[in-house]
């Protein structure tokens, strides 16, 4: 299968980039400091834990994220969002994936998690993204489905930042 957009690695390659049509999003959350949150939160990440403590449904062909890995996202048991791991990263202070919609999945567009720990030692989870509504139902929802995306990227950060120990807000 094919990817549903143009400009496959946008989220790596031109950060802040959205094409023409799209919308782009932006969230980041501070998880807290130090190597050890880093670690745990980098491994939440890469392994879908993030994603299954979500209460969202995973299905991927690894257990890791790394490119080529295709992953299905199950909203609420009925929505189901095919993708595939465009690009992965796992540096010393930064470590993280972005996968991209494929044919079936309500949205096209890009999306990355990434958690990177700055000079001072603080932890952060950043999604990023670009979408566009590509059933019906979700361009007729409009801006709604924007709203749930920063909700849904806002709670990565809150669930991420329980796994890691941190309190909830």
């Amino acid at each position: 299968m094919s990817f549903t957009y143009d400009d496959v690695g946008a989220t790596r390659d031109r950060p802040g980039f959205c094409p023409p049509g799209f919308h782009l999003l932006h969230v980041r959350t501070r998880l807290g400091e130090g190597l050890d949150v880093f670690r745990q939160a980098s491994e939440a990440v890469m392994t879908w834990e993030m994603h299954r403590a979500l209460g969202v449904g995973i299905a991927a062909t690894a257990p890791r994220a790394a490119p080529d890995v295709d992953v299905t996202v199950t909203l609420g048991g009925v929505i189901k969002a095919p993708c595939r791991v465009v690009w992965t990263v796992d540096e010393h202070r930064r470590a993280g994936w972005a996968y991209g919609t494929l044919p079936g999945h309500p949205e096209r567009g890009e999306e990355s998690f990434v958690v990177d720990r700055t000079g001072d030692g603080t932890v952060w989870l950043t999604v990023s993204a670009f979408s566009q509504g590509a059933k019906w139902y979700a361009r007729a929802a409009g801006p709604a489905t924007r709203g749930l995306q920063q909700a849904y990227a806002r709670r990565c950060g809150t669930v991420l930042r329980g796994l890691v120990g941190e309190p909830k807000d």
